[in-house]
This record gives C-alpha cells, structure tokens and sequence, in this order.
C-alpha cells in the first residue's frame, strides 16, 4: 500500500472513478492515523451503550481512537456505560442550536484524530468496520468513505452480548436475517458500480456512518447548524464541490437499529422538510426548484466580471444582461476596487471611483449582486462559475445551454473563444477544487482538469444558437484546451498506487457483501 506522506503527489481520480486505488487488506497492515469518532445522541441510552460496546471490539487499534459523545440535551443526560472503548468521553452541545449538524460541529471541536467518523448512536458495526474505512484515508486525503447499513427492528440485546458477537465476528447470531431491511442506497451504489460510474455521489452520503480527513472537514467548515435534516446530504455537497471522492467500502457493515424514519407515520412530512433544506443548499437538485419566481440561498451558477476600470455604463449593461437572461437561477459578482467608496471620501464626476458609487448605488439592494476586491479561489458551494470581459457579457441563452453540455459531456472546464479574440470560461466547481489540490507548483490548472474531468475549448456562437449543436467527447477534445505535453496526453488516467497481497477469505454471515 502507498502511504500519503506529504511528499509524492496525490492519486488523480477522474470523476469518482477511485479504481486506481487499492486498499490494504483487512488485518494485513499496519494503522498510523489516529482517529476520532462522533456520535451525536439525543436519548436512547439503551441503544448507545450497543453501539459503544461494538466499537469496544474494533480490529482498528484501540490506541489510535477517542470516542466522543455529543449530548444534545437528553434527559436525563447521557451516561457512559462499563463497557466501552478505553478512550471515550461525553460532550454537550453547546446553546444556539440542536440537531445532529449542531451536535456533529460540537464533536468535531472536541475531536482530535486526523480522521473523522460520523456515527449514529444506534448503530451496530462489524468488528472490521472503521478499519475498512481508514484503510483508505491512508492512501490519500481527500476521500470521503462510507459505510453499509441494513435496517432492523431492535431485538433483545445486551451490551455484552454484542461486545461478544462482534468480537468473535459473528454479529449475525444478533439479528435475524429475514427482517433485515436494505437501505435504498444500496442497490444505487451496485448499479452505479460503487459510485464509480457517479455522476452525483454525494447524494447517497447520507450517514449515519461516513469518514474523513479531518483537514478536509475543516475545510468545508463542518456541518450547517441550520440544517435540522437532511445535513448529511447537505454536508457531502459542500465536500463535492471542494472535489472530494466518495468511496463505499462493503466490507464496513452495519445494522441500524430501528426502521427509517421515512418509513414512519410522519415520513412524507420529514421529506419534505429535507427537501425544503436541500432546494436552498444543493442547486443540483433541479427538481427542486421548479419555482422560477423564487430566489435561492446558493445560486446555481455564478457569473464574474472584472470591472476594474469600467464605466458605469458598461458595467450597468453587463450585468443587466445576465439577469434577463434564461437562466434565472444566477448570482453575479462584481471584481473591482470598492474599498476606493470607503472612509467618507468625495467621489468626483468622471472618476473611477463615481462610477463604482454609481454602480453600487444601482445595484446594492440587489441580493443576486455581489461586491468584491476579488474573486474567491473557487465559487463553493455554487456549482459553476462563468468569467468573461465586463464588455463581452453572455447571450440570452448561453448560460443555460453551456451548463447543459458540461453536464452531459461530463467536463470540468468549458472554454468559450468571444468576437475580437477574447475567451471567457465555464468552470465545474468540483473540478477546479481537486485541481487545486492536486496541481503541483507552476503547473496549469486546466491540465489537471483535463486529467480529473475533461476540458473542451468551443466558440461561443455553438451556445448561441438553437437547436444546440451535437455535444463532443471531452476526452477527445481535451488537448485543444492547453499545450499538448505528458499531462494532457494521459489525461483520465490516474497515477498508479501499489496493488497489495489479496486479503484471506472469511466468514461473512449476517453481514456478508452483497
């Protein structure tokens, strides 16, 4: 197995085809990260002391995991049982909040592994279950790895006789197979050939037992606390857009005591309170926002223009003409120097700075308008971003249309050649994150892109017209787009990682992979 040390670059998975990948096998390596696990409970001691003594019977070793506890105000408060992993503690939530986003962001300030687990309080896990997860945090760190689950009606346990079961691995003397319920995740994640052939993996990370490096948590600054369901699927967008790769791993398996909640007497009303979340939070979701009256928290596509130096006239123009556009669904962001309106200062006719005033004034109480010095590294968690000359803004239906082919061909990069010799670009938001990460120093980020994504160079006349012309193969057209050098010519295929020694079969029982 190649361990991520810092030093040799980063595995470039296209999409979240992570085949190049191989993970050690089960008991045939050796553990180095240490790991923090956090489990958000709100009552059913009973059914946490289960989970506590599964996780008591890891094969991961136990001198490199904490247990964290996160109480959100459960009454009364929540005790730690006799049997337990050594390293285990109980957290409150703090005031402001509830929920388990609420609860998972206390954990996660307690946490202090360089691996991050989200696990249900009412869970019971196979001995190999977070081994099988890290495992792959060591082969690089921007993975998000999750585990199966089935669900079951709760029958008489006891925490020893779990603790004893998992154990000795054999969990399946603990529930009757025939009751078991699958979760509909799992047949999405077979057909999908486990999420390689994704186009959207982030939609089946819905907890309740997922990992993560912990710098790439932080880096999409943990969950929204406003996000009372639906947060785990709220949270793996964000993880998407900052070019995460999502891996299930059928070896961590689990049963989830209790049946869904949407299976209850009130699931269609909690759907869609997690719809309401997800229509403002994920734009992908357009089957959530088929109100076209409607304005929403996170715009599906972004559009930069640099004003620095632009009358007020041409400013006013460009942006008018991306809000009358087909696309609705937008958000602008104006690049200049703004701060030049600060401190009071007088701001002569035929200025630079009156024209901004003027531009601000027009446009300040427009929320789909943005201000800014400058343009943030990327347009998370907006999907795309297009940048063009503030004299060269889009046609009517360019926005829509581009969008269009970026998703059906699958790229990262659309560049747009403009009348008079300029270019204006379409970007994949997940792509130009991962290429971030991935780039070495110097070198072209379209190259990288073109590796993880696809890159296709078009004018912008073929987004002008209808009907829409044919779309192309990126991975034929991705060259045009940069130099032809070694990166592009091996573009979409990963660097290789070590292959090792199979790992000896074992019994599998209840909780065989299917």
């Amino acid at each position: 197995m190649a361990h991520l040390t810092g030093v040799e670059p980063r595995p470039r998975i296209r999409h979240n085809d992570y085949s190049p990948l191989t993970p050690p096998p089960i008991g045939g390596w050796t553990p180095t990260l240490s790991a923090s696990v956090v489990i958000p409970a709100h009552g059913g001691q009973h059914r946490l002391d289960l989970t506590l003594a599964a996780l008591a019977a890891q094969t991961y070793p136990a001198h490199l995991i904490e247990v964290i506890v996160v109480d959100d105000r459960s009454d009364p408060p929540l005790r730690l049982p006799d049997l337990r992993p050594d390293n285990t503690r109980v957290v409150l939530v703090p005031p402001g909040g509830w929920g388990a986003g609420h609860a998972m962001n206390a954990g996660i300030a307690a946490a202090e592994g360089e691996i991050v687990q989200r696990l249900d309080a009412d869970m019971v896990i196979c001995r190999e279950h977070l081994e099988a997860l890290f495992r792959w945090h060591h082969l690089t760190d921007y993975l998000v790895t999750i585990g199966g689950k089935k669900f079951a009606e709760e029958p008489p346990l006891t925490p020893a006789r779990v603790h004893d079961a998992v154990r000795h691995g054999s969990p399946e003397d603990l529930f009757d197979p025939a009751a078991l319920v699958p979760s509909s995740t799992e047949e999405t994640i077979r057909r999908l050939d486990g999420l390689r052939a994704s186009k959207n993996p982030y939609q089946v990370c819905t907890g309740p037992t997922v990992s993560l490096r912990r710098a790439l948590l932080e880096e999409v600054r943990g969950f929204d606390p406003e996000v009372v369901r639906g947060q785990d699927t709220e949270f793996a967008y964000r993880l998407a857009q900052a070019g995460a790769v999502f891996v299930p791993d059928v070896e961590a398996r689990a049963v989830h005591l209790g049946l869904p909640a949407q299976r209850g007497e009130h699931g269609k009303s909690i759907v869609r309170l997690v719809e309401a979340h997800l229509a403002h939070r994920v734009p992908l979701r357009r089957d959530l926002r088929k109100e076209p009256g409607r304005r929403w928290l996170v715009p599906y596509v972004e559009v930069v223009f640099d004003v620095t130096g632009a009358d007020e006239r041409r400013i006013t123009a460009a942006v008018d003409a991306v809000l009358r556009g087909t696309l609705a669904d937008v958000a602008v962001t104006l690049v200049g120097p703004w701060g030049a309106l600060d401190g009071g200062r007088r701001w002569a006719p035929g200025t630079e700075a009156f024209d901004l005033a003027l531009v601000r004034a027009a446009f300040g109480h427009d929320a789909r308008v943005r201000f800014a010095e400058r343009a943030a590294p990327t347009a998370a968690p907006v999907p795309f971003r297009y940048t063009a000359p503030v004299d060269a803004p889009p046609a009517p239906a360019l926005l829509e249309r581009a969008v269009k082919a970026m998703l059906e061909e699958r790229i990262g990069l659309l560049i747009l050649d403009l009348p008079g010799g300029q270019t204006a670009t379409l970007e994949r938001t997940e792509a130009v994150a991962r290429a971030r990460r991935l780039a070495t120093p110097g070198e072209d980020r379209a190259e990288v892109i073109a590796q993880t994504h696809g890159v296709r160079r078009a004018a912008a006349s073929e987004f002008d017209k209808a009907p829409q012309a044919p779309a192309k193969p990126a991975t034929a057209a991705a060259p045009r787009a940069t130099p032809t050098t070694a990166a592009t010519r091996t573009a979409g295929k990963p660097a290789p990682v070590a292959q090792p020694e199979p790992a000896p079969r074992r019994r599998r029982g209840l909780f065989r992979r299917s």
